[in-house]
């Protein structure tokens, strides 16, 4: 019995260890230089706010993009000396880590999140096909979503702009109650980002969370 106590204790601690560690990785691999990873930081300009990831984002997505990165903003910021001609002069492939790190990170990550925000708000049934198609005009015509940011044609094509960071495969990516409260006060986010703040009713606002949330090209 004493035994089985102690491999129990062990795989518990297998388990919570790496997560405390993860806020010394994170210094480690220099990523408080790209990212904030509490408001009370000054705001930096290399990379997305990280102190509400656990909201935002989906702890597989996390994992395979520590491991794999891909580029999500093509552009860069908009304080990069290339930006305007869309020849960033900073690196924009995220540097890659090992299936430890990644799976240690991303743990952390999760457990940030902003207190007091409103979850559920939207549910799963998906769009009808009318309904997605009048959506679709609403992103890209009357709200002109589309010109900062890849979406998807009807032929599942990429098409977009590339100023804004990336919506392909934004089901897989990005977390439903986080798309809503974006969309409805970004503001409560980065009080500084370029989004633009539609007035939008809470219906339409759950439409089209659900609407980016279909903008996938792997199910």
């Amino acid at each position: 019995m004493k035994v089985k106590v102690i491999w129990i204790l062990f795989a518990w601690l297998m388990n919570v260890c790496p997560v405390w560690a993860d806020p010394a990785l994170l210094d480690e691999k220099g990523c408080g230089g790209c990212h904030r990873f509490s408001p009370d930081t000054k705001q930096v300009v290399q990379g997305p706010d990280l102190f509400y990831a656990g909201d935002k984002f989906y702890k597989g997505w996390l994992k395979e993009f520590l491991e794999s990165p891909a580029v999500l903003r093509k552009t860069g910021y908009i304080t990069d000396p290339g930006f305007l001609s869309g020849k960033p002069e900073t690196d924009r492939l995220h540097p890659s880590l090992t299936q430890e790190e990644s799976a240690r990170a991303a743990a952390y990550l999760m457990t940030l999140r902003l207190s007091g925000l409103e979850t559920g708000k939207v549910d799963g049934e998906p769009l009808s096909k009318g309904t997605r198609a009048r959506m679709k005009m609403l992103f890209e015509r009357q709200y002109g979503c589309i010109a900062c940011h890849e979406a998807l044609n009807l032929a599942g094509q990429v098409r977009g702009g590339v100023s804004g960071p990336s919506l392909v495969d934004a089901g897989l990516r990005l977390r439903p109650d986080w798309i809503f409260h974006w969309l409805k006060t970004p503001k409560k986010f980065l009080s500084k980002g370029r989004m633009p703040l539609f007035e939008l009713d809470e219906e339409t606002v759950v439409l089209m969370t659900k609407y980016i949330l279909s903008i996938r090209t792997r199910r």
